[in-house]
């Protein structure tokens, strides 16, 4: 991939991830392959979240990084800049905080000798757009979300007067003219409060989000194909780039992202026991920690259901414990201790979902989750809980098939009787929905594949970065 094209050299683009996991590592798995075809890239980084980037700045030296300092904000602890360290609550100000750094990215933009053509940008820094215009370049919207999920947001903030009165939203202008209940449209929408000035700017955020030049997500045609193509009908051009799943096609030091299991190696033995497809692979995330009563319930379910499972459980802040906010009911472990394994703490997802032993996968259904087990073939039970996961599990279990429902609710305590026989079901004879989850990953792996889908949209992508080069006279949206 290799040029001496001078144009490619002058193609910069100033690149700026939002300090989350679930969103700044697709984003840097893009950044890979834009640095493969010679792209000048700078990253916008504050000094904590700097050392994610060591596996990608250590296989491309010439990418630059624009240190600035995070802005403080009262609701964020002094020395806190990413959200991992203060839960879903903290993006509200996370989002606000950097906006600060408006005038700072001016400053540096105009003492560069060869300035970004574009900013490619988080759909949670919506605000960039304002900033891309003001510095006369084009502003790209990354969504390490789907595009079903951006389709209904976007609608949602585009007719919060509607969405935010009724119980019931219907979306009769998307395809398959899909219903949500309010409870269940992504949660930034629905702590949405009309003439707070927080809110307002996260909304004209959101909006902007689909008016930018482009938008690039982490999905591909097989997936989402006809969420793709509505947002170019929508958005009147056909900047929509699908270059997923990007977890495949990131820099060969970080992909799978845990293969390494370290102390974690008995998880591995453990499974290699089990026949194959015959474990159930239970995981709620980063963020989610079970209450006392949804943790008896699903253990409960775990041990009727009859079948072999490996549960990952959150260890819970110790002031929560005393309320049974993530701790494994008593003697549950020893009494399933022939046919289950609870591993407390971080789990080496991928790697889990890579062994042939693993037939399902019981997830909240986050985007990045749900990239991981189709790109292994996993059939997904789904239990959304909140963000964007109602719209995920509507996507696997009824549009694709690939996923069955087994709960819903943040706050729902699941009938143990119910959720046991769901997942002895799905495990033992859901042959259909296992089927289809593997032609998916046959179908994602085919994508990013040169001549795929998504290889395809990459280079469309990078080919309209040369033409802004070519062009610099261009009119910003």
């Amino acid at each position: 991939m290799s040029s001496s094209n001078s144009d490619d050299r002058a193609t910069h683009v100033l690149v700026f991830p939002y300090p989350a996991q679930g969103h700044i590592l697709p984003l840097l798995d893009l950044t890979h392959q834009l640095a493969l075809r010679n792209l000048h890239i700078t990253i916008l980084i504050t000094p904590k979240n700097r050392p994610t980037l060591t596996p990608l700045l250590d296989a491309h030296p010439s990418i630059q990084t624009l240190l600035l300092q995070f802005p403080s904000h009262p609701s964020i602890p002094p020395g806190v800049e990413n959200v991992k360290e203060l839960g879903n609550k903290g993006n509200l100000p996370v989002m606000i905080a950097l906006s600060k750094l408006f005038d700072p990215i001016v400053q540096w933009f105009h003492s560069h000798s060869n300035p970004p053509v574009a900013i490619l940008s988080d759909f949670f820094l919506g605000w960039t757009l304002n900033l891309a215009r003001q510095l006369n370049i084009v502003r790209i919207t990354f969504f390490s979300s789907g595009s079903f999920l951006t389709a209904v947001s976007d609608y949602c903030w585009n007719h919060t007067d509607a969405a935010k009165s009724s119980d019931v939203v219907e979306f009769r202008s998307l395809p398959r003219s899909p219903v949500f209940k309010a409870e269940h449209l992504p949660s930034t929408f629905r702590f949405y409060k009309i003439s707070d000035p927080d809110w307002e700017f996260i909304k004209d955020g959101m909006i902007a989000n689909t008016l930018s030049w482009g938008c690039v997500f982490n999905s591909f045609e097989a997936l989402e194909g006809e969420y793709l193509d509505y947002l170019k009908r929508n958005m009147g051009h056909d900047r929509v780039f699908g270059v997923g799943p990007l977890s495949l096609i990131g820099p060969e030091s970080t992909r799978g992202g845990d293969t390494g299991l370290g102390q974690n190696n008995h998880v591995l033995k453990w499974l290699d026991r089990c026949p194959n497809e015959s474990v159930l692979y239970v995981c709620f995330g980063s963020q989610k920690v079970l209450r006392r009563e949804q943790m008896e319930a699903l253990a409960s379910g775990l041990e009727k259901s009859g079948i072999r499972f490996l549960w990952a459980v959150k260890t819970s802040m110790t002031q929560n414990e005393e309320d049974g906010y993530g701790l494994v009911p008593d003697g549950f472990e020893e009494r399933v201790a022939d046919r289950g394994l609870v591993l407390k703490g971080w789990a080496p997802q991928v790697s889990i979902l890579s062994h042939k032993a693993v037939g399902g996968f019981l997830s909240h259904c986050g985007w990045n989750s749900v990239l991981e087990a189709l790109v292994e073939g996993v059939m997904i039970l789904a239990w959304p809980m909140e963000a964007d996961q109602f719209v995920n599990a509507k996507l696997l279990a009824e549009d694709l098939e690939v996923g069955v429902k087994a709960c819903e609710g943040a706050d729902t305590v699941p009938d143990s009787e119910v959720l046991g026989r769901v997942i002895s079901e799905s495990i033992s004879q859901c042959e259909r929905v296992k089927k289809r989850a593997k032609e998916l990953r046959g179908k994602a792996l085919e994508a990013v594949k040169k001549n795929g889908e998504s290889g395809s949209d990459l280079d469309r992508l990078v080919q309209e970065l040369r033409k802004l080069v070519k062009n610099l006279k261009f009119t910003n949206p």
